[in-house]
């Protein structure tokens, strides 16, 4: 049932009570970046709520109200998943249309006027400084459609696949908040893979893609050497993000051998702005996708909804301003979830820390417009999708916006989603070597 507000949400927000997600912002009055929550069509500016006495009824949190004056969330999510809880509830409460507390926020018009600020008027941060950003590929559907165009259905998947989430090392440095413009690459790449010398040209990607993924935040480190126990996994999940991890097939089919992706995948990937707490999505705990493989004990949970129903979906604006929406899947679309991907990452004795950042690797599903690449829609450029207006892609060109969308539930009022993860391509730089 949708939690009532004294506030006007708009119904089909994806920033209902039900959700209360956090963020870093800035405004131009005040270009300084501070932690912040999204309600409606607005932010609550922490930093200014708490100036303003907002958190006095909340005792919990009074000895750590210097976290909400920090420029990352870092602070904030190493305090632990109780004190999430605590604020997240803390904040629904004083927005509740009946609230408790009506001195705080509901009857202090001037404390409202200072602290809650229209989304149009505010700017972007990535939440978290991030230390270390791996990338998974835990999309059967995807990898499966991927080892086809490459491989053959005999040989699609290798033969770790289900044994393992499997995994690369991103970087860091280039995770950027959405509508970050996103520069096409240059790199190696071969003109005709199937000539006999195989000899590459330096040139901008010919085959820019994306790839819908939901991203994860830390919130808890371990000492290197020292495991984490898939029991005790959830508790260092801080939050989910929608996740673009830009990718340039064509530099990335003549580098990945032996080592994976490289150049292709570390010039750029995108996140939505609001870290959606694992709490907000409890209520949409699925089962992933089903498995004939055992994996190891170090593997197994003991809960087998480890993954969240989240409705996902990206669309394509050409430079004409046509938008198509392309593919819709779903977040239970992955074999195994993001605490066995911090188990598996963990049990070699790898220390984690509080915003490290992992990916899930595209997400699609089975049907034919669940894709959630262009590799796999084109079949690595094989056949045109055809856009409104009469365009046609097989990758993107320059100019094109592709945003993502992704949502949990459907009752007025009571949605929890990520909002929106968009980007838009520039053109290569003129490089001269």
């Amino acid at each position: 049932m949708a939690l009532k507000s004294w506030f006007n949400i708009p119904p089909r927000s994806h920033f209902s009570l039900a959700n209360i997600p956090f963020g870093i912002i800035s405004t131009a009055a005040t270009p300084t970046p501070r932690p912040a929550v999204a309600i409606g069509d607005h932010a609550l500016d922490l930093q200014l709520f708490n100036a303003g006495n907002g958190f006095s009824a909340l005792s919990v949190i009074q000895p750590h109200e210097s976290v909400f004056s920090s420029p990352t969330l870092n602070a904030f999510a190493s305090l632990g998943k109780p004190i999430h809880s605590a604020v997240r509830k803390y904040i629904q409460t004083i927005f509740l249309a009946n609230t408790p507390f009506p001195h705080v926020l509901k009857d202090n018009i001037s404390l409202q006027k200072q602290c809650l600020i229209p989304l149009k008027d505010v700017s972007y941060h990535v939440p978290m400084q991030i230390g270390d950003y791996t990338d998974f590929f835990v999309g059967m559907n995807h990898a499966y459609n991927c080892g086809v165009l490459f491989r053959g259905p005999a040989n699609a998947l290798q033969p770790n696949y289900k044994h393992l989430p499997v995994g690369y090392h991103g970087r860091a440095s280039s995770i950027v908040p959405s509508g970050t413009p996103i520069r096409r690459p240059h790199g190696q790449i071969l003109i005709d893979p199937t000539a006999k010398e195989k000899v590459p040209v330096f040139s901008p990607s010919r085959k820019l893609d994306l790839e819908l993924e939901l991203g994860a935040f830390l919130c808890k480190g371990n000492r290197m050497g020292e495991p984490i126990p898939i029991g005790e996994a959830e508790d260092y999940i801080f939050g989910l993000v929608l996740l673009n991890d830009w990718s340039a097939r064509d530099i990335q089919s003549w580098e990945y051998v032996p080592l994976g992706p490289f150049n292709a995948k570390n010039f750029a990937t995108s996140i939505s702005p609001w870290v959606v707490l694992t709490e907000a999505l409890e209520p949409y705990r699925t089962k992933g996708l089903e498995s004939d493989t055992q994996v190891l004990p170090y593997l197994r949970e003991g809960r087998a909804e480890n993954v969240y129903h989240i409705d996902l979906e990206w669309e394509l604006k050409t430079p004409s301003g046509d938008v198509t929406t392309v593919g819709k899947t779903n977040g239970k679309h992955l074999l195994f979830s993001f605490q066995q991907m911090l188990a598996h990452h963990s049990v070699g004795g790898c220390p984690m820390n509080v915003g490290d950042f992992f990916g899930s690797g595209t997400i699609s599903g089975t049907e034919d417009d669940a894709k959630g690449c262009l590799l796999e829609w084109t079949e690595n450029g094989k056949r045109s999708l055809k856009l409104q207006g009469g365009d046609e892609r097989t990758f993107l060109l320059d100019g094109d916006e592709v945003t993502l969308k992704g949502c949990c539930g459907n009752e007025d009022g009571a949605l929890v989603g990520f909002g929106e993860c968009s980007g838009r391509i520039e053109a290569a730089l003129d490089l001269k070597f």
